[in-house]
């Protein structure tokens, strides 16, 4: 009898994925693929690319010792096709078959690719997210508005985490409110587990740097889990050193510590070397142990069973053209200084240097520093997205284009967020250290001098106040607006039109 092809994609590395479960060992064969379409698509983090490649490597090893028959392709493969549906085709040319088992892919573009393929594909749900497709699109249906906190009470009743009876443990379904603590001073951690790479990851990186060292981002040193066994390694880690303090200071950004109390973990679950029942579980039994207040182990599973699967859901259920929504209109390009270009506020600079060093940075570090800047500015929300998508290591259009798109640049309208996440330098200078040593005052209001958060919050405002002066979240704001001297208001405008005036003319700002 003749087998079948089994894809298995890159950020698909599980032991336990359906199409695998649904494969015989015996007689079908596990087809895997580095190829220039996924690397090329946007110009990816150089630490991104070699993460995956290597993180496949190595699954690809495991499969073969568990007796499976795997068709591996490499990136510098003289025969390889350059595509996924290629190489498919060349695989099943070879054995004689056209018929596929997959995993269904966590990016529109693939799932089209595979669905428009001269091939028999017959593919699986993703059961390694904890809310299928179907029953988060009968959660959704009817409603007028898709609120995160809604959902994830849901997903906290129909996982039983954190839950006491029928009600959430300690009274509250969460403690937000306890996790926007300033950063602490002086504070003595353990920072995330890193790892040294084996021959497998060295030989990886020699090709990376060789075909992707031009792509922004730096390549060296290299220290993230590449298989199941080290990503475990670095859950524990996390859940014994750092988790304790994760909750009360998950906002906080500091100069001089890039990784504070984060666990780091988002890139091992997005490949599938982690599952997040598993990853949830263990943060729940710090807590029930008495080893991790309630706060942080509230706050992290939230991002997990709340934010990270509403956020799939929100993704499949608006369809393949959500990238390209732009409510606000806003359609200036995306600052030479998110790649590195020079500029003399701090927050964007540590923030972008950090993301090129570590291709990492916190949630508040991505929503309210470079985020806020670029809704400020009015980018392109599709350049944005497209520059979230290249850089960070743990970026899989399924997660990041409704962080990006909804929630970040309120390009969808207001389907993920009720209000646009906007600040003035205040907030930035409330949860970090970065206004002390920028070259802006966060205390001057307008001026040459002041703060650009200052001028071009009030200056978003002005200009979307069609839009927003009915909002019920951001009246307070159009009040003290409304209070502002006639002066002062035309400083601030004229200040920050003089400020877009030199980002568009491409000048140091």
């Amino acid at each position: 009898m003749v087998g079948r092809l089994v894809l298995v994609l890159g950020d698909q590395l599980s032991e336990g994925l359906s199409a695998l479960r649904a494969a015989d060992p015996d007689r079908d064969t596990v087809v895997m693929a580095e190829v220039l379409e996924e690397t090329h698509y946007v110009p990816h983090h150089p630490k991104k690319i070699a993460l995956v490649l290597s993180a496949m490597r190595h699954f690809a090893a495991e499969l073969r010792a568990a007796g499976w028959d795997v068709a591996y392709t490499r990136l510098d493969d003289p025969d390889s096709t350059r595509s996924i549906v290629g190489e498919l085709m060349r695989r099943g040319q070879a054995r004689g078959t056209s018929v596929v088992i997959a995993t269904r892919p966590g990016e529109w573009r693939l799932v089209e690719a595979l669905e428009n393929a001269p091939l028999t594909v017959r593919l699986h749900p993703d059961d390694r997210f904890l809310c299928d497709l179907d029953t988060f699109e009968s959660w959704a249906a009817g409603r007028k508005e898709l609120r995160m906190e809604y959902f994830y009470r849901e997903m906290r009743r129909n996982t039983g985490l954190l839950m006491e009876g029928d009600g959430p443990a300690g009274g509250k379904w969460n403690y937000d409110h306890d996790n926007r603590e300033p950063p602490p001073r002086g504070a003595d951690h353990s920072a995330p587990m890193h790892f040294t790479p084996d021959a497998v990851t060295e030989e990886v990186l020699e090709l990376v740097d060789a075909r992707f060292g031009e792509n922004f981002g730096r390549l060296r040193p290299f220290r993230f889990a590449v298989t199941r066994a080290q990503a475990l390694r670095a859950l524990d880690h996390f859940a014994r050193h750092l988790l304790p303090n994760f909750g009360t200071y998950q906002d906080a950004m500091l100069s001089d510590d890039r990784f504070l109390y984060h666990s780091l973990l988002s890139p091992y679950l997005n490949l599938g070397l982690l599952g997040p029942m598993e990853i949830c579980t263990r943060v729940e039994a710090e807590w029930r142990a008495g080893n991790a207040p309630l706060n942080a182990a509230e706050g992290y599973i939230r991002q997990i069973i709340g934010w990270r699967e509403f956020m799939r859901g929100i993704y499949f259920r608006e369809g393949p053209e959500y990238t390209a929504r732009n409510a606000l209109g806003h359609a200036r390009d995306l600052p030479w200084l998110y790649w590195g270009g020079q500029t003399a506020m701090n927050c964007l600079s540590h923030a972008v240097a950090q993301t090129g060093e570590e291709a990492y940075a916190h949630h508040i570090q991505r929503l309210m520093v470079t985020g806020n800047f670029a809704l400020l500015a009015g980018v392109d929300p599709h350049q944005v997205h497209e520059w979230y998508l290249s850089v960070y290591a743990d970026a899989y259009e399924w997660v990041e284009a409704p962080n990006v798109i909804g929630m970040s640049q309120f390009a969808d309208g207001g389907i993920v967020a009720t209000k646009p996440y906007v600040s003035s330098g205040n907030y930035i200078a409330k949860m970090s250290d970065y206004c002390a040593g920028c070259a802006y005052s966060v205390k001057q209001k307008t001026g040459a001098g002041a703060c650009p958060f200052n001028l071009l919050y009030w200056d978003f405002m002005h200009r979307h106040r069609a839009r927003f002066a009915r909002n019920p979240r951001m009246a307070q704001m159009y009040a003290t607006w409304d209070r502002m001297t006639p002066e002062r208001r035309a400083a601030v405008l004229e200040g920050a039109a003089a400020f877009l005036a030199r980002l568009d003319a491409g000048e140091p700002v």
